[in-house]
């Protein structure tokens, strides 16, 4: 298998989440535009040092997880976002998950992020389904799901808040690929 530490998009540089990525990320979660879907903003070094903590020994449990998005023309990050385990209405589910500063929202970087997590997921690490979630009210991430090609499959309640619940199996995958 190639390795999936580090890839390039056509606008992204993908790299394995590390320590060196501590700065970006506590930047991400004190912004309040990019945080009000995501929990609410986090001040606290110790919340970012504890979520990339998490992020690295996910890696070194299970061979992926993470990335961090940097601008391929200029270097700048763009976000993080990437497969995980994650427990989610009861049930260990692998998520895309995916988050942009917002001078990068509306941009299709969310989409391309998760088109080539979803093929490094179905066709290099041999999923049998990926889940994405939202909360109700962001529409942006729901349209992200859609282009990328997940089906709707029901409403859930995760953190205590609604979301819409999504999911790929490796069957749609392959289909979405063939037309």
């Amino acid at each position: 298998m190639r390795s999936t530490e580090c890839f390039c998009t056509d606008r992204l540089i993908a790299e394995r989440i590390t320590d060196a990525h501590s700065d970006e990320l506590l930047r991400m979660h004190r912004d309040e535009k990019v945080m009000a879907t995501l929990g609410g903003v986090r001040t606290e070094q110790a919340w970012t040092r504890e979520f990339l903590n998490k992020s690295i020994a996910h890696w070194n449990q299970r061979g992926f997880g993470l990335w961090v998005f940097r601008d391929i023309t200029n270097g700048e990050f763009v976000g993080r976002g990437g497969l995980r385990h994650i427990l989610v209405a009861g049930s260990d589910e692998i998520e895309l998950a995916y988050a942009l500063m917002s001078e990068y929202w509306g941009q299709g970087f969310a989409t391309e992020i998760a088109k080539h997590s979803l093929q490094i997921g179905f066709e290099m690490l041999h999923l049998t389904n990926i889940v994405c979630f939202t909360m109700t009210t962001n529409y942006a991430s729901q349209r992200v799901m859609q282009k990328a090609g997940f089906t709707y499959e029901r409403n859930i309640i995760h953190a205590h808040l609604p979301h819409v619940f999504y999911r790929m199996t490796a069957l749609d995958w392959k289909k979405q690929q063939k037309s």
